[in-house]
């Protein structure tokens, strides 16, 4: 047997769940990603998709796609510092610049890579880096490979940051890293707030935008635009994976901080670049987004009425106030057990149980696409509800 194998050989717990038949990881979806899918053979109303506008079987960005293979082939085989940047690579960067405000933007292969990249890089061995305790992973593990000292404040307690910045020495950078919509909670992060501090304390802000691009702000631009901010903050983040349809990522700033950042960026410099078909689907994503606004005011009526739909079910949902609206179910099997129920019954939904979150604050994460109607969201609500009755959520809340 090899050493790894022995290692590992008593790591049970997903054969467990799979044993009792709740295991919600990796089901094989058989359609393209859009409100109905096919899994197993039947129609599935989906809402645990991260597609905000809808867009991935658009025909355009298909066609956008299709024609970017054609030109450029189906890789770039090599990373962006070296043979990978095409044409294509600088226009996206050229309008991502334009949309968020900034002078400058750089592109990486995916948006885990963007916050690997450049979180790990802005700070040196005497500087700070300030995250708030719910920030996505990426940030967290940038932060890992950077030689700053790291450390962590309350989720959206503006006294817990001002504690952190108080403790920070003098004349050393401060850098505060937040998501500007939370992934799993669907609250938005009090930016004018964390901003005041940053002044105060003379620290930078970077906003990771991954859930907050086509959802916030003119045209979609984000947190800092949604809050008329954007001058202040100083990097802008963000990914392609979800309101833009594609797959990758990339970081907006002054072009001096740009400049740096691809020059000193290890996941940029090694890895390979985004595929063309990626750079022209983003393209192609971003022209609609900013062509066809109803689609961002469909989603915003979509996020009222199921949260009120939902709310008056008899659900907890937690701070949410954006298309990810958390179900709280604070119990991990029961929350595991309805997803197994829900998805035999024609919904899509995701888990998220400890450590994901802390023990007793389990919850589904439901998510609204602008391409869902108001039916399926009355289905999808019925069904949920009806599912948490059987189960006996609501006797706990």
């Amino acid at each position: 047997m090899g050493i790894l194998k022995e290692k590992f050989i008593n790591y049970t717990a997903p054969q467990e769940l799979m044993a009792a038949g709740v295991y919600p990881y990796f089901r094989e979806i058989q359609s393209d990603q859009d409100t109905v899918v096919i899994i197993n053979g039947k129609r599935v109303l989906m809402f645990g998709s991260n597609s905000y506008l809808g867009l991935t079987s658009h025909p355009k960005i298909k066609e956008a796609a299709i024609r970017a293979i054609k030109k450029y082939g189906t890789g770039c085989a090599g990373s962006r510092f070296l043979n990978g940047t095409l044409d294509i690579h600088t226009q996206l960067e050229d309008r991502l610049a334009k949309l968020t405000g900034k002078e400058a933007a750089l592109c990486y292969s995916t948006g885990f890579q963007v916050n690997l990249g450049v979180v790990s890089v802005l700070g040196g061995r005497n500087d700070y880096l300030i995250l708030d305790e719910l920030n996505h992973a990426s940030i967290i593990e940038g932060s890992r490979l950077s030689f700053s000292k790291t450390t962590k404040y309350a989720h959206n307690d503006m006294e817990a940051l001002e504690q952190k910045l108080k403790l920070c020495e003098p004349g050393h950078d401060i850098i505060i890293v937040v998501d500007g919509i939370f992934s799993m909670e669907g609250d938005i992060v009090r930016l004018p707030e964390i901003l005041a501090l940053a002044k105060k304390y003379k620290a930078s802000v970077m906003v990771d935008d991954a859930h907050a691009l086509g959802v916030l702000g003119e045209n979609g631009a984000g947190t800092a635009a949604h809050f008329g901010l954007t001058d202040e903050v100083e990097l802008i983040m963000g990914t392609f994976s979800k309101s833009l349809a594609s797959l990758g990522g990339y970081i907006a700033a002054d072009k001096e901080v740009i400049n740096f950042i691809k020059h000193n960026s290890r996941p940029l410099i090694f890895s390979a670049s985004m595929t063309p078909a990626s750079a022209a689907t983003a393209l192609a994503a971003l022209d609609i987004m900013e062509q066809e606004p109803e689609r961002i005011e469909h989603l915003w009526k979509l996020t009222h009425y199921a949260r009120e739909a939902f709310k008056a079910a008899g659900f907890d949902t937690g701070p949410s106030e954006t298309p990810i609206i958390p179900l709280l179910i604070r119990d991990d099997f029961k929350a595991l057990k309805m997803t197994r129920i829900l998805l035999d019954r024609g919904v899509f939904v995701n888990p998220v149980i400890s450590p994901a979150v802390p023990k007793g604050s389990s919850l589904i994460r439901f998510s609204l696409m602008a391409t869902h109607s108001f039916e399926q969201v009355d289905e999808a609500v019925d069904k949920v509800s009806g599912v948490a009755g059987e189960l006996g959520i609501f006797d706990a809340v």
